[in-house]
């Protein structure tokens, strides 16, 4: 018998099901567009399409013109963003609210001190970015051309949402909070050793089922190795099988079980 709690969790839940339904025709597209969305053991992704529902129903969206807010365009976020949270709980993602929709890249003016105490000012042109409290920012034109690019395991919906899981404790380090049966010396050294080995494919100049990007800090290697997990398992497995197996663990699925 269900507890009071779980009683009006259901009950919460079921009100948003009716408040943002996802239409069948709609869902059959989506599914199309961005085929890594499908599992093995729930090919029509009834799971993940449940929960990107309730992900409508909690987050705002807000589109930078002139790009609009069609069902389309937040249905293609709903159901990348909740890839990664599918097996863990959507409540993983209650630390922010709004996400930002720009039509293409974004350039963002930084800055940097270095160690001389001399300030660098430069230009960053940005897919995405996910700030710790939010929002998240996307680029529809990268959100869009997902399903071609999973190939080369490029996914910035999935980038910028495993950084929301990895500043889950307060710190962006590729260290999110671990389930008991993941230790952190455990994830701390597999985690190094591929990225000890894609920062020497970069500066050799050689190919990697890993985005380059990833070798440029931990926390943005966590993230592109979460991106080539769900979206290339296969050959995330082939090259790095120690990695994929400890993000099997963490995110508790195994895409490549069928490939």
């Amino acid at each position: 018998m269900p507890t009071i709690s779980q009683w009006w969790t259901a009950r919460r839940e079921a009100a948003a099901l009716r408040r943002r339904p996802i239409a069948d025709d709609l869902w059959k597209r989506t599914l199309v567009r961005y085929p890594f969305l499908r599992s093995p053991a729930d090919p029509g992704a009834s799971a993940l399409r449940r929960m990107s529902s309730l992900f409508l129903d909690r987050k705002e969206f807000t589109a930078v013109p002139p790009l609009r807010l069609s069902n389309d365009v937040v249905v293609a976020v709903a159901a990348q963003a909740c890839l990664p949270v599918l097996h863990l709980g959507l409540e993983r993602y209650d630390g922010f609210v709004g996400i930002v929709l720009h039509p293409d890249q974004v350039v963002a003016r930084r800055q940097h001190l270095d160690e001389d105490g001399v300030l660098h000012e430069y230009d960053e042109l940005l897919s995405g970015e996910a700030v710790e409290g939010g929002p998240v920012m996307l680029s529809w034109r990268d959100v869009r051309s997902s399903g071609r690019t999973a190939a080369e395991g490029y996914n910035v919906v999935i980038h910028e949402f495993a950084h929301v899981l990895d500043m889950a404790d307060g710190v962006a380090n590729g260290v999110p909070p671990l389930p008991p049966d993941i230790e952190r010396a455990e994830w701390v050294a597999t985690l190094t050793a591929a990225f000890d080995q894609l920062v020497a494919r970069v500066a050799a100049q050689a190919p990697s089922t890993l985005d380059p990007y990833g070798a440029e800090a931990p926390e943005e290697f966590f993230a592109v190795a979460s991106e080539a997990f769900f979206v290339n398992a296969a050959a995330l497995r082939a090259e790095h099988p120690a990695l994929y197996a400890l993000l099997a663990r963490f995110y508790r699925c195994d895409p490549a079980a069928a490939t």
